[in-house]
């Protein structure tokens, strides 16, 4: 994210908490109630819906990143009545979305109407009936949401919200992954933008004799496979249908990121560290020559007074890199989406509330912190963030990633992220290559994924 408008403004009410211990006393009191309000069915939607009332209000959770929305749409819409409740938004692989909704499947009521998730995997979930109950997550491609908005999300972007072919959430923002850059430094050392991941390597030999202790990227953390492996089109994550997923890490597309990526951390221009930890800080500051990551590193990492704190106009952003003879793609590190819940009374509100999150620019161009994934309102926050000096290159690159990203890295219930750092972090650190341990990888995240009733080819 880029953090350029200032902090998050103050709510103007209290905001519910709701943590496990309320959502117990809500199934404890509510255990008893059959939820056999009217129902249509087959509603309108695709889906069977209760009885609705439009006048009625709406429960919508959000994160503490996310409650500035809730402001932005009470200023806008003062006739639809909104009870805001915080939660973590399913922040570092903690499930409480999912967790969480099971409860409220046990009550049979108590569900919210509209959720923010950090998370990009949960329409995997969110859009699958279990135990008897009807799947949480409303399906919106069938007239709940307009087409043409649908359509004017950026290509690609609602592929994680996407199951059999039905639109079951939409994207808040994307976190495309791109090449940023220090201008100055690479004025200084005269060398030039490499324009393939061959050239990317064959600068971090030249970095690592000409230049030791300046870095062109990093190897550890979590969204490492993200950032590299995804941008290969390793087919390490290619989710096939709602429980069915291809794991093949032998591949050449496989091997030749881990193989860049072991001689580049053998030489000291990609080690292997966090760039949220203090030893990132103590030894790379003003030696960060290049840094493959998503869009929010600019805030998080370079515009930042607590980080790199790069000065206004230094750094610059490259597209994607292509591998020689391949198409240049990338990878996505995050980015949030919103949920409709089906048992919703009024389906009209909820979804003028997600639509408006969305694609608003009183929220997504005015407040937003992320990249939008809603096109027109990207178009005008890129102008907004160009406009503000920062940056010493335009943004486009940026725009172009956003439809760039690959199409065969999937988004099941499992984490990749939590399983490269359970797996592969601690083997990496204690001295095995990652071209070796790729078969390590492949049985952890088939494992991982028959644990969580996939079937694996």
């Amino acid at each position: 994210m880029f953090p350029l408008f200032g902090k998050t403004r103050t709510r103007r009410r209290a905001v519910f908490t709701l943590g496990a211990t309320a959502i117990t006393a809500v199934v404890l009191s509510t255990a008893g109630c059959s939820g056999s309000s009217s129902s249509t069915a087959d509603g309108e939607f695709g889906f069977p819906q209760v009885a609705q009332n439009t006048s009625a209000k709406i429960t919508v959770w959000v994160d503490s990143d996310r409650q500035a929305v809730v402001d932005a749409f009470e200023a806008a819409h003062p006739e639809i009545a909104v009870d805001a409740v915080s939660y973590d938004g399913s922040a570092n692989g903690s499930n409480s979305f999912r967790t969480k909704m099971q409860l409220f499947d046990r009550a049979g009521s108590g569900w919210p109407d509209v959720v923010f998730s950090s998370q990009n995997n949960d329409a995997s979930w969110a859009s699958q009936a279990s135990n008897g109950k009807q799947a949480f997550a409303a399906q919106l491609d069938k007239g709940l949401v307009p087409s043409d908005t649908l359509s004017n999300f950026t290509e690609g972007s609602l592929n994680p919200c996407t199951v059999d072919g039905k639109v079951y959430c939409l994207r808040n923002d994307l976190a495309q992954s791109v090449l940023w850059y220090n201008q100055s430094l690479m004025t200084q050392f005269g060398y030039t933008m490499p324009t393939t991941w061959e050239e990317y390597e064959a600068l971090g030999k030249k970095v690592a004799a000409e230049h030791p202790g300046y870095i062109i990227g990093t190897a550890g953390d979590a969204w490492t496979p993200e950032v590299y492996f995804w941008a290969s089109q390793c087919q390490a994550n290619d989710v096939t249908g709602p429980r069915e997923v291809t794991v093949n890490t032998s591949s050449d597309e496989c091997t030749r990121a881990a193989k860049m990526l072991d001689d580049l951390r053998a030489n000291g221009t990609v080690p292997n560290v966090s760039v949220f930890t203090p030893e990132f800080l103590q030894q790379y500051t003003g030696k960060v020559l290049m840094l493959a990551g998503p869009a929010w590193y600019a805030g998080a990492i370079f515009n930042n007074p607590n980080s790199l704190n790069v000065p206004a106009g230094e750094l610059g952003v490259a597209a994607p890199l292509p591998w020689q003879g391949s198409d240049a793609v990338t990878g996505n590190v995050g980015g949030g989406t919103w949920f409709i819940s089906s048992h919703s009374a009024n389906l009209a509100a909820a979804a003028t509330f997600a639509e408006f999150a969305t694609t608003a620019d009183d929220y997504q161009v005015e407040k937003a912190p992320g990249y939008p994934a809603y096109a027109p309102a990207a178009t005008k926050w890129v102008a907004k963030q160009e406009a503000s000096g920062y940056f010493g290159t335009s943004l486009q690159p940026l725009v172009e990633a956003g439809s760039q990203i690959w199409t065969g890295w999937g988004s099941g219930i499992f984490s990749q992220e939590a399983i490269w750092a359970k797996t592969i972090t601690p083997a990496i650190a204690g001295g095995q290559s990652i071209a070796d341990l790729l078969p390590t990888w492949q049985d952890a995240i088939k494992n991982q994924a028959q644990v969580d009733g996939y079937t694996v080819k």
